[in-house]
């Protein structure tokens, strides 16, 4: 049995965005993308997703439009605007800083017999 992840604070604005840059899609098309994506890893619940589209619309990151999906359901798909590529490039930027800051930690922790 293996243990459902979750998602680190912060990152799921950022997963949203990465997966809107790919290409426009609806909200279970972006949970089901990132769900294929990391190997069933990352499970995005729709209680935080639509609270995390709602507020990239609001923050002018992401536009919305209602259309027709694949299966002729009615949907909104979102698209990723300049102004979320900009912030994307921010948030990947900040993410890859705090991985390489933890890793220094990790490493540190493990060469430094005193932990200190």
């Amino acid at each position: 049995m293996t243990k459902k992840s979750e998602l680190l604070p912060g990152t799921l604005d950022m997963l949203i965005l990465q997966t809107l840059a790919r290409a426009p899609q609806h909200g279970y098309g972006i949970a089901a993308a990132i769900k294929r994506v990391s190997d069933d890893v990352l499970t995005v619940e729709e209680g935080s997703l639509y609270p995390a589209l709602q507020r990239l619309l609001v923050q002018g990151w992401v536009s919305a439009e209602w259309k027709m999906t694949e299966t002729n359901r009615r949907a909104r798909f979102y698209t990723l605007t300049e102004d979320g590529r900009r912030q994307l490039g921010l948030e990947l930027t900040e993410f890859e800083r705090m991985i390489t800051a933890i890793g220094r930690v990790l490493q540190n922790a493990q060469t430094d017999p005193q932990g200190v």
